[in-house]
């Protein structure tokens, strides 16, 4: 029978039947783990009863679409924590925590590293502050095909006032799908989960007034059935760092600026002001909307690779 694993526990799996919907547990055959194949939350298995005993054995494991992992350098390979999530919904505050766009663009990263599509969520609209261009963070997304979306998890009335897309677009969005939500501490989170899930979800975790900081309960990976989509609770990727990223390869997960740079005049550009014949520099001017787009992105790559290249990447211990 087809399953997928919705939580782990050693080498015990609790998997959601395909067909019927029945949880169940299972054990992976040794022949399975001995092949390197790591079983993970969102995977879709097969799974065999054992005539003999009656144990259900996990026999299969298909082909992932995405893989939520990080890098372990000193072991020279990665560390799958969840597969098979169709969206990384990055949820963000208008008000506080104070909006940044940095860590917008760290998530976007990752996105792109784990081939998984963001969207991005305005939340805490009832506290919206004029002084905060919305619009121009909504074109510099779209730009790079990521919708965006405004709402009030504390007011389940409220409408869209300056983005195309509300709540109610947002629940479409996520109908049927897995998703994996990932913002700032205090940026209403599990209200947001809760509220998209008609009041379904469970507060998992213990939030703290410091932001950007947070004390979880969770200790495991699972995934969490909701009202009409499912969510991956994972402690392991909540952290904002991107050291496991090798600086070499980062301009691959900035894919817009990676498709403008091939215009450089040099292949080992800095990109840089003084960057001769750079692209960037000599043909959008900071200065202009579309300028301004392409620079906005551009600072995020540079802070970025400025930190993954303060050590060496073959000394990182992680």
């Amino acid at each position: 029978m087809r399953a997928r694993i919705y939580k782990s526990d050693k080498r015990i799996f609790e998997c959601k039947v395909d067909v019927t919907g029945e949880m169940i547990k299972a054990t992976a055959i040794g022949n399975l783990l001995k092949k390197g194949e790591t079983l993970v939350v969102g995977d879709w298995v097969g799974i065999e009863e054992i005539p003999e005993t009656g144990e259900l054995m996990i026999t299969t494991l298909e082909e992932r679409s995405s893989e939520i992992f990080r890098i372990i350098v000193r072991e020279s390979k990665k560390k799958v924590t969840a597969a098979n999530c169709d969206l990384l919904i990055i949820l963000t505050s208008v008000s506080k925590p104070q909006y940044k766009r940095g860590f917008i663009d760290r998530f976007l990263c990752r996105a792109s590293q784990w081939d998984i599509r963001p969207i991005v969520v305005f939340n805490k609209m009832d506290e919206f502050d004029e002084s905060f261009d919305i619009c121009f963070e909504e074109k510099r997304l779209e730009k790079l095909g990521v919708k965006c979306f405004e709402m009030s998890a504390l007011e389940s009335d409220y409408q869209p006032k300056y983005l195309k897309n509300g709540f109610k677009e947002l629940t479409e969005e996520i109908h049927d799908k897995t998703s994996i939500f990932l913002g700032q501490s205090g940026v209403g989170k599990s209200e947001t989960i809760n509220a998209l899930s008609d009041g379904k979800f469970e507060l998992r975790t213990n939030e703290v007034a410091r932001v950007g900081k947070g004390s979880h309960t969770t200790t495991w990976s699972e995934i969490i059935d909701l009202d009409g989509f499912c969510t991956i609770d994972s402690p392991g990727i909540r952290s904002f760092s991107l050291e496991d990223l090798n600086p070499e390869e980062l301009l691959s997960y900035f894919p817009d600026l990676e498709e403008m740079a091939v215009e450089c005049k040099f292949t080992n550009c800095q990109h840089e002001e003084n960057s001769k014949g750079c692209i960037f520099w000599t043909s959008y001017a900071p200065d202009t909307l579309e300028g301004e787009l392409v620079h906005s992105r551009l600072d995020s790559f540079r802070r970025i690779y400025e930190e993954v290249s303060a050590l060496p990447f073959w000394k990182k211990k992680f």
